[in-house]
């Protein structure tokens, strides 16, 4: 069976949210449900929100729309810089085929 991870790691100048596993239709539904805790977390006095996708191994269209909508909500809250770290391949295709690679390449560091 298919389970999804995440935590939390806080420094002084960012808010780090770390995803391992799989965001999929099947494993999303704690996520949402907690949302509030890290979102809310991410509201506090660190300036950068950080979405951690290394330990992801697999997102499915669900999972996508899902992550689309914390990025959104992220991005909406005032003074913060939010990144994208590590976006596997599987997102940057999904992206591409509904025509939101600019905008999800907009988060993404390239170094």
């Amino acid at each position: 069976m298919a389970t999804l991870n995440w935590d939390l790691v806080q420094n002084n100048d960012k808010i780090a949210i770390r995803l391992s596993g799989e965001l999929s239709r099947n494993t999303l539904l704690a996520l949402w449900q907690q949302r509030a805790s890290f979102l809310s977390e991410a509201r506090l006095s660190q300036p950068t929100i950080e979405w951690d996708l290394t330990e992801m191994t697999r997102i499915d269209s669900a999972g996508f729309a899902l992550l689309c909508d914390f990025l959104h909500i992220s991005q909406q809250l005032p003074n913060k810089r939010v990144r994208l770290v590590n976006p596997p391949q599987q997102l940057l295709t999904l992206a591409d085929l509904v025509n939101l690679s600019d905008w999800l390449s907009a988060f993404v560091e390239h170094h």
